[in-house]
């Protein structure tokens, strides 16, 4: 009876894992051997790594990422410029503690949404929150919430995200009040928050397209600094025979950007 009583208070305590685990060494032979002590550490661990795992699958389904993609599962046997080691060093989370950015850039179907969503899954895996964002929808939601009164509460809500993953960065030229609206949003969170750019650009022609070239200068140098670069080379994984196993080659991407006009810039930044 007391056994019951003291399971019922757990559950009304919110700790659904120590009553369970409190409820098989009670139904069990195998625990009575062990000590008063061992038997609280095996309760308390299986409380722990609930919520842990409870933690975890609220932050996958709050991410919204557009793959299942893995670090594990990544293919390193298509040549496309991508180091194993580099990339292996960047699923350890170092830049996101850092509050660094990640570029993963290169022309369609070489596995940029995959290889950011794996970054994106590792940093979640290791106790850090993150969301996908597309850059087009972006773009129109922030417009919206600017227009509705919504802009200050979207942006502070964003810049919470310990990662943003923001795909198809720079797909066309950003008009002014596009770059002004990025500007708010990549303020708020340089050197507080890590994020991810994909984008079929390469970054020495990011400055151009990145409308007036005032914001242009802002966002860049804030969006450079501090920044790793991916960048993918080689022909589309999708090319690849029918039946060969697909690994990070099934990413959906949209159309090659069309390229800014006007003459190229490039900007040294630091990495």
């Amino acid at each position: 009876m007391l056994i019951n009583q003291t399971i019922e208070q757990l559950h009304a305590l919110r700790l659904e894992a120590m009553a369970e685990a409190l409820r098989r060494q009670c139904e069990s032979a195998e625990y009575r051997q062990l000590s008063f002590e061992e038997r609280l550490s095996m309760m308390i661990d299986a409380e722990v790594t609930e919520r842990e795992n409870r933690r975890l699958s609220r932050y996958f389904k709050q991410a919204h990422l557009r793959a299942d993609a893995m670090i594990e599962d990544v293919d390193f046997t298509h040549r496309r410029g991508l180091e194993r080691g580099e990339l292996l060093s960047l699923a350890e989370c170092g830049w996101v503690r850092a509050h660094h950015n990640v570029a993963v850039v290169g022309a369609t179907g070489l596995g940029k949404t995959y290889l950011a969503c794996a970054l994106a899954n590792a940093a979640i895996r290791r106790g850090h929150s993150a969301l996908y964002l597309r850059a087009p929808r972006m773009l129109d939601e922030l417009a919206i919430a600017r227009a509705d009164g919504r802009f200050q509460r979207l942006i502070a809500s964003w810049a919470r995200v310990e990662v943003l993953l923001v795909d198809d960065y720079l797909l066309r030229p950003l008009s002014v009040e596009q770059a002004a609206d990025t500007l708010e949003l990549v303020e708020e969170r340089a050197g507080r928050r890590a994020t991810i750019f994909t984008s079929q650009l390469p970054i020495s022609r990011w400055h151009e397209a990145m409308g007036d070239p005032t914001l242009a200068d802002a966002l860049a140098d804030r969006i450079l600094q501090h920044l790793h670069r991916i960048e993918l080379s080689g022909r589309s994984l999708r090319r690849r025979e029918a039946g060969t196993p697909a690994g990070d080659a099934a990413e959906p991407e949209p159309e090659t950007p069309p390229a800014p006009q006007g003459r190229e810039r490039t900007r040294s930044t630091a990495s």
